[in-house]
C-alpha cells in the first residue's frame, strides 16, 4: 500500500500515541442517521484502518481482499477520515446515476492543491461552476470529435513516424548480420509516440524520434516531468489523513511536490509564452494549425476563472489535465494489451490475420479501419477489463447525506470505486482472471463498450466526473497498437511469459519495462 501510506515506517508509527493522545479532541462521532455502512474490521481511534492497510499489496488488490471477505461495499477509515469503497456493478451504477451530482466533486488533497495550482487544474478541482466551465471548454475546443477529427492528421503522422523509426532501427542492424528481430523497448516507444500526439494538439510541440525538431535535453525533461508527476500525484502524505500534523512532512513528500510543481509551471509558462510570441507575428485563422494552448489564450479571456489568473488556468489546463494524463494512461493501457498478447501468442496470431484479411498489406490501417476489426476491438477491451490504467477510481467526496445500497453515507465521506474489482467480477464475468477477447464476440457481452454506460466495463470511470478525455484514448489506442501489430512480428526476449507485475502509482503501469524483439512483416516500401 505504499501508494496511498509512503511514509509508514516504525519512526511513524510511533506517533501514534500523540495520536491516541489527540483523539479525543478530533474524533467525529457517528452519525445516528439510518443504517451504518459496515467497516472493514477493525478501527483503531484517529489512524483507522492504518495498521490493517499496510503492506506491499497494491491497493486495488488488497481492497479486492476485502470485498471477498466484507462484501461490496464496506467503510475504511484512513486517519481521522471515512472512505466508502465499493466494488460492484450495481453499486457503481447506482452512485452513477442516482448519485452523481452528489458524488462529483474531489477531496481537497495535498497532490491537488500543490500540484494542480491550488485545484486551477479542473481535473482536481471542486465540482462547480468553475469546473463545468474548465470541462466544457477541453470539451469543445480539444475532445470533442469534430476537433478529434480535425487534428487527426496529427494522431496518423506520428504513428507512421514510430513505426518507420522502429523500421529504421531493425535496417541499421539487419545490413550486418541478416533476417533478424531487434530489440525495443516498448513502454519507451508507446510514450514518446503518445508524447508527440499530445503536445502537438496541445502544444504544437515534437520532442521525439527522428525527425524531432526539439532537441534531447527538452526531450528528457519532458519525460522526467510526466513520471515525477504520476509518482507523486497518487500518494496520500500525512496532512491528507491527519490534518494536523501535516507541517511534519514526513519524509519530504510535499517539497518534493513544490518543486515538481516549480518545474511543471515553468515548461508551461515558456510554452505560453512563445504563442504569445507567435500570435503577434501570424495572423493564422486556420483551426488545424491552432493548437490548444492557442485557443485556451483565446477563449479564456472571456470566461470568469473563479479568481485564478489566466496563465495559471492555461499551464495547469494544458500541462497536467491533458498531457500528463492523455500520455500516461494511453501508454500504460498499450503496454499492458501487449503484454497480454505476448502471454496469448494465439490471440496475437489472430488479430494479425484479421489486419491482413481487412486491411491487407499494401497500406498502414486507418482509423476507419478499426471498426471493421471486431477481434481486434475484443482484445483491446479485455485489456482495459483485466489492467484498467487506474484500477481505483480517483477519489471523489460526498457533498451531501446519501444513502447508498441502504447505508447511510454522510456529507464529507470519500468514495473509492474499485474498478479492477468490479471488472472481474465472478457474478458478471465468466472465467474472469481469464485472458479471452471472445467474450466480447458473443451475445452476452458484445454490446458492452468502455464509455461509461455500462458500469460492468468502466475504465474510464462513468458518470459527469468521468474521464473527459474517453474518445480519443480509445482511437490513440486503436490505432497505435493495430498499426504494430500490422506492421511487425513481435516476441518476448527469452521466449518466457512476460512477468505481469504491477508497479504502484496514480496510474497502475508494469513494474518493468516490456522489452520485445521486433522484425517487419511487410515489404520495405511500406515502411518508407
Amino acid at each position: 500500500m505504499e501508494l496511498f501510506f509512503p511514509f509508514m515506517n516504525t519512526a511513524t508509527l510511533a506517533l501514534a500515541v500523540v495520536l491516541l493522545l489527540s483523539y479525543f479532541l478530533f474524533r467525529r462521532p457517528k452519525s445516528g442517521k439510518g443504517k451504518q455502512v459496515p467497516e472493514a474490521g477493525r478501527s483503531w481511534p484517529v489512524i483507522g484502518h492504518l495498521l490493517s492497510l499496510r503492506g506491499a499489496e497494491l491497493p486495488h488488490l488488497k481492497f479486492a481482499e476485502l470485498a471477498d471477505k466484507y462484501g461490496p461495499i464496506f467503510m475504511v477509515r484512513i486517519g481521522l477520515f471515512p472512505n466508502l469503497v465499493v466494488s460492484s456493478s450495481e453499486l457503481a451504477k447506482e452512485l452513477y446515476t442516482t448519485h452523481d451530482a452528489a458524488i462529483s466533486s474531489r477531496p481537497n488533497l495535498t497532490a491537488s492543491v500543490i500540484l494542480g495550482n491550488n485545484s486551477a487544474n479542473f481535473g482536481f478541482s471542486p465540482y462547480g461552476e468553475y469546473w463545468r466551465q474548465m470541462r466544457k471548454i477541453t470539451a469543445l475546443e480539444l475532445l470533442s470529435n469534430r476537433r478529434l477529427d480535425l487534428l487527426k492528421h496529427v494522431r496518423t503522422s506520428e504513428v507512421k513516424a514510430a513505426i518507420k523509426d522502429l523500421y529504421t532501427v531493425w535496417e541499421k542492424h539487419n545490413n550486418r548480420t541478416g533476417d533478424i528481430k531487434v530489440y525495443a523497448q516498448m513502454n519507451k516507444w508507446f510514450g514518446d509516440m503518445n508524447l508527440n500526439v499530445i503536445l502537438g494538439m496541445v502544444a504544437g510541440k515534437r520532442y521525439f524520434g527522428s525527425v524531432a525538431v526539439e532537441d534531447e535535453k527538452q526531450a528528457e525533461r519532458c519525460r522526467k516531468l510526466m513520471r515525477d508527476f504520476f509518482h507523486y500525484a497518487g500518494q496520500l502524505v500525512v496532512r491528507d489523513m491527519f490534518p494536523f500534523l501535516g507541517f511534519l512532512d514526513v519524509g519530504g513528500h510535499e517539497k518534493a511536490m513544490k518543486k515538481l510543481n516549480d518545474d511543471l509551471n515553468s515548461l508551461a509558462e515558456e510554452w505560453i509564452e512563445e504563442h504569445r510570441n507567435k500570435k503577434e507575428t501570424t495572423s493564422s485563422d486556420d483551426e488545424q494549425q491552432q493548437d490548444f494552448i492557442d485557443v485556451l489564450l483565446s477563449v479564456l479571456k472571456d470566461v470568469d476563472l473563479n479568481g485564478y489568473d489566466l496563465d495559471t488556468v492555461c499551464k495547469s489546463t494544458a500541462m497536467v489535465t491533458l498531457i500528463i494524463g492523455g500520455t500516461d494512461t494511453t501508454t500504460v493501457t498499450l503496454t499492458w494489451a501487449l503484454s497480454l498478447l505476448l502471454n496469448n501468442p494465439s490471440t496475437l496470431t489472430r488479430a494479425q490475420e484479421e489486419l491482413d484479411e481487412i486491411v491487407g498489406k499494401e497500406r498502414l490501417v486507418d482509423e476507419s479501419d478499426i471498426a471493421k476489426l471486431p477481434y481486434f476491438q475484443a482484445i483491446l477491451k479485455e485489456a482495459m477489463r483485466l489492467y484498467p490504467a487506474g484500477p481505483i477510481g480517483g477519489p471523489r467526496e460526498f457533498s451531501k447525506d446519501c444513502t447508498v445500497a441502504g447505508y447511510h453515507v454522510p456529507a464529507g465521506t470519500r468514495l473509492l470505486v474499485n474498478i479492477y474489482k468490479l471488472q472481474t467480477d465472478p457474478k458478471v464475468w465468466s472465467n474472469p482472471m481469464e485472458f479471452k477477447p471472445e467474450k466480447f464476440l458473443t451475445a452476452q457481452y458484445k454490446d458492452l463498450d468502455v464509455k461509461g454506460q455500462h458500469f460492468e466495463l468502466i475504465p474510464f470511470g462513468a458518470g459527469r466526473r468521468s474521464c473527459p478525455g474517453i474518445n480519443f484514448g480509445i482511437q490513440m489506442t486503436e490505432l497505435a497498437l493495430a498499426s504494430l501489430l500490422q506492421a511487425f512480428e513481435i516476441s518476448t526476449m527469452s521466449g518466457e511469459p512476460v512477468d505481469m507485475t504491477a508497479a504502484p502509482g496514480l496510474s497502475v503501469s508494469r513494474a518493468t519495462p516490456l522489452e520485445v524483439l521486433v522484425k517487419p512483416r511487410l515489404p520495405s516500401s511500406f515502411y518508407k
